[in-house]
């Protein structure tokens, strides 16, 4: 894998302070802090974590106890209700303090939440202004900002919809401004009635797990039904399907996965035999040989998934290739692979294991899309279509099958560094870093980690969703 020379500047206090004194036009990147090790439930423990909002914020009760459950210390801004925060500040040892003037001077808050569910009007918006602009510049480094709101297309009166829709703007904007010290900044956007659900999604956007997500909005529905959110050992007793398991990111996502006590079964093509028994042995998990753009794939994935484990709960569909070519110059072999193993093959595993029923109620599907399939690429019409086409399907599929407990999401990728993109020619792979707000590429965990959220019991509402792994890209997405 190729390392990024800026990055390793950064870590060295005396070079990068050479390089700032010379004035040289490099943006040196901040290095970003990164979960270690299986899920906690304290895994927010001793943060400081400061909440603002106004009068009518509906969602204050579920950010108290997710926070303070997670073992974070709530400030309380004046502009909300501290009472909300009592019950679960005393319950878990987390009491609430109130902030005054004063505060943003003395504090230095790992994450600002900001409750704007109950924003309905332009002057509404002012509320935002109010709460951050104290706050901004004592945000500590590698710092969280959570913006939550309700989805737009749930409120007919025109300006509360814009008001809402405001949202979106202001997050994808703050995040490009936070950047610079390795914060990011997401939103929630939770239909009424689905505020209780929040908590897996707080927790995953407040912690070292969401690291590469900046800018990004998650919904959160009420339609898929209930399931009890488990913060440690949150896979545990289930069987996992990791399409492309082998190497690169579905290596990460296996380990992931068997980390939260899930039993991995790792897909990969006959002539990756070798690789994918030796991730399965470590791991402790199963192999499975297939080329999934076989005819008869689907069923033998479906026979084999019920024979040895009487069926699966996630299925992730990372197996994906390539065909770059300028579409003039392209075969059309070229253009059939790259469609049907990135979309066609992950439509019919998914069509056979929903019919044979082997996919269990309740269960995850997560497909890997990427940010070319919504931004378009140079000489990738073949790639950009079949991940375009996953994030339709995502959606329909979701809706779909919510009535069974399940969720259906899809994870776009941005800039990964992988051992493709070390083979890129080093002024490609520099440009390409530097193309998001955190100004340096991802890592295959960054992916890894925002697939094992969306597997987890705490990702009930979350459907439907295609959330992208990008680092905030400055560009097209």
């Amino acid at each position: 894998m190729s390392t990024d020379f800026l990055l390793e500047i950064s870590k060295n206090p005396t070079a990068s302070r050479i390089v700032k004194s010379l004035g040289l036009p490099l943006p040196i990147p901040t290095v970003l802090n990164r979960a270690k090790g299986p899920m906690e439930t304290l895994e927010l423990f001793d943060q400081v974590v400061v909440i603002g909002g106004n009068k009518d914020s509906a969602a204050l009760a579920a950010i108290a106890r997710t926070v303070t459950e997670a073992g974070a210390n709530p400030l309380v801004d004046p502009s909300i209700d501290i009472k909300p925060f009592e019950g679960p500040g005393e319950a878990f040892g987390r009491r609430p303090q109130r902030t005054d003037e004063e505060t943003p001077k003395e504090a230095r808050p790992n994450a600002l939440i900001f409750d704007g569910t109950g924003l309905k009007s332009v002057a509404d918006l002012q509320a935002l202004h109010s709460f951050f602009n104290p706050w901004l510049r004592s945000l500590a480094k590698n710092g969280r900002v959570v913006v939550l709101g309700r989805p737009a297309s749930t409120i007919k009166d025109p300006e509360h919809a814009a008001a809402q829709m405001a949202l979106s703007g202001f997050v994808r904007s703050l995040s490009k401004e936070v950047a610079n010290n390795g914060s990011t900044t997401n939103a929630i956007f939770v239909e009424k009635g689905a505020e209780e659900r929040i908590a897996g999604t707080l927790r995953f956007l407040l912690s070292a797990r969401s690291t590469y997500l900046n800018g990004q909005p998650i919904s959160i529905w009420k339609k898929p039904k209930d399931d009890e959110p488990r913060w440690a050992s949150a896979l545990e007793g289930k069987v996992a399907l990791v399409t492309g398991g082998a190497q690169g990111i579905g290596e990460q996502i296996s380990r992931l996965m068997a980390e939260e006590g899930a039993h991995v079964v790792v897909l990969d093509r006959p002539q990756e035999e070798e690789l994918a028994t030796e991730v399965a042995r470590k791991i402790g998990g199963s192999t499975l040989l297939c080329d999934i753009t076989d005819p008869d794939a689907p069923k033998h994935i479906a026979e084999t998934l019920t024979k040895k484990f009487g069926g699966v709960d996630i299925v992730i569909h990372n197996a994906g290739v390539t065909r770059d070519k300028m579409l003039r110059n392209m075969k059309e072999d070229w253009w059939d692979s790259a469609v049907d193993i990135n979309l066609g093959a992950v439509v019919r595993i998914n069509d056979e294991l929903l019919n044979s029923k082997t996919l269990r109620s309740g269960g995850r599907i997560v497909c890997l899309s990427s940010v070319s399939g919504i931004a378009g690429n140079r000489g990738q019409t073949n790639y950009s279509a079949a991940k375009s086409g996953l994030i339709a399907y995502v959606e329909q599929l979701a809706d779909k099958l919510a009535n069974q407990g399940i969720t259906v999401n899809a994870i776009a990728p941005g800039f990964i560094m992988t051992r493709l993109t070390a083979a890129m020619p080093v002024p490609n792979r520099e440009v390409a870093m530097r193309l998001n707000s955190l100004g340096q590429g991802g890592q295959p965990v960054d992916v890894a980690q925002g697939v094992l959220f969306l597997s987890t019991p705490g990702a009930y509402g979350v459907t439907g969703n295609t959330i992208r792994i990008c680092g905030g890209m400055l560009i097209g997405a």
